[in-house]
């Protein structure tokens, strides 16, 4: 007799055990969940991208190496072309890097708390995961991280800066003391650079095992569209190439990427006008009593609160405003986490939080 969990015989255990990465899907006046860009892409660079997509056959492949990006990539991140791919997301060049980087038993260390698909991609991949708590006021305890990989001989560090869900930007010094320190491949993940304005690239000619990853989603308004992008010593580079699908950007995106950065000059009045709202928005969050705002580097809060901060979260979406909660995350029990969205969106956000905190405050003993 079959059984009827048959159709999950022979998936790993390791698949098993892992909780899913999944995001419930809400609809809300204020969406300021996903540290997407408040800004559109520019309505006259989605008509020059549809232009130029009109003008080729659709029933041809993209390019096998789309080298022209590549070329215009490196030109605006000052890395050499044969070291950059170009991927489905940042997301899916993480993956390719690990699946190289990784098999049974490989020993990895991670930041804690940090973005869950690095955890849940090398669970898959059978390593052997050490999480490494941040300080109190969510920096890096970089000591910690060289003790521990050196505790479990690690062989790939990953790192996140500015980190997401906490904002926590590695220093300059540190990460170059990581590097100094640790044998292995380090993950650098840089989703959130334009914000922060500082990178690890300067490191990779010396560290040949840097690896950086980072994506159009967020400055570039492109979250819609899949792309991100890998830089690397080039022949490390050849090789993580082997784990990505052929064709595995559509031309449409590839399109509007080339767009994008022959239009840079377009996005700077978005990102400034982000970084100009990010300090308002962290004066006014800070303003509310019992509320603690943690440093960012990005363009999104980690906020505390002294009250449970689900039924805050809840009670924001009834009146149209849509946060992250982060709560069930490592050290973060009573915290969110809030994008800086657009000035009237902010305004809106910090009313409602006014609103939701200060009968729950005022019962309290």
């Amino acid at each position: 007799m079959v059984k009827r969990d048959a159709a999950l015989h022979g998936v790993k255990d390791q698949v098993l055990k892992a909780p899913a990465y999944t995001l419930r899907t809400y609809d809300a006046k204020v969406k300021l969940n996903q540290n997407e860009n408040p800004y559109d892409f520019p309505e006259d660079l989605k008509q020059e991208t549809f232009r130029r997509f009109m003008a080729r056959r659709w029933s041809r492949y993209p390019e096998f190496v789309p080298d022209s990006l590549r070329a215009q990539l490196a030109g605006y991140c000052g890395w050499e072309k044969e070291g950059i791919l170009v991927g489905n997301g940042s997301n899916e060049l993480l993956l390719a890097a690990l699946l190289v980087l990784v098999r049974e038993g490989t020993p990895v260390v991670i930041p804690s708390p940090s973005f869950q698909l690095y955890c849940l991609v090398s669970q898959i991949l059978c390593a052997r995961i050490t999480a490494v708590p941040l300080k109190p006021d969510m920096g890096y305890d970089v000591d910690a991280l060289l003790a521990a990989a050196d505790e479990v001989s690690a062989r790939v560090l990953i790192l996140c800066s500015p980190n997401n869900p906490t904002g926590t930007e590695l220093a300059q010094e540190d990460l170059g003391r990581i590097l100094e320190n640790f044998g292995g491949h380090v993950l650098l993940d840089e989703a959130y650079y334009e914000f922060s304005g500082r990178t690890g690239l300067q490191f990779m000619k010396r560290f040949p095992r840097l690896i950086v990853t980072r994506t159009f989603s967020k400055a570039m308004g492109m979250a819609g569209l899949r792309l991100g992008y890998l830089m690397a010593n080039p022949g490390l580079a050849s090789q993580i190439a082997k784990a990505k699908l052929p064709y595995n950007v559509n031309q449409f995106s590839l399109t509007a990427a080339q767009v994008a950065l022959e239009n840079l000059d377009r996005y700077r009045p978005a990102i400034e006008s982000i970084l100009k709202e990010r300090d308002r928005l962290r004066m006014l969050l800070s303003g509310i009593p019992g509320v603690k705002v943690f440093p960012t580097g990005a363009n999104f809060f980690l906020f505390e609160l002294p009250v449970p901060p689900r039924g805050v979260f809840e009670e924001l979406y009834r009146q149209g405003i849509l946060i992250r909660d982060v709560s069930s995350y490592p050290m973060l029990s009573r915290c969110l986490r809030v994008t800086v969205g657009t000035p009237e969106e902010n305004d809106l956000f910090i009313a409602a939080l006014r609103r939701t905190l200060e009968p729950q405050q005022a019962a309290m003993p």
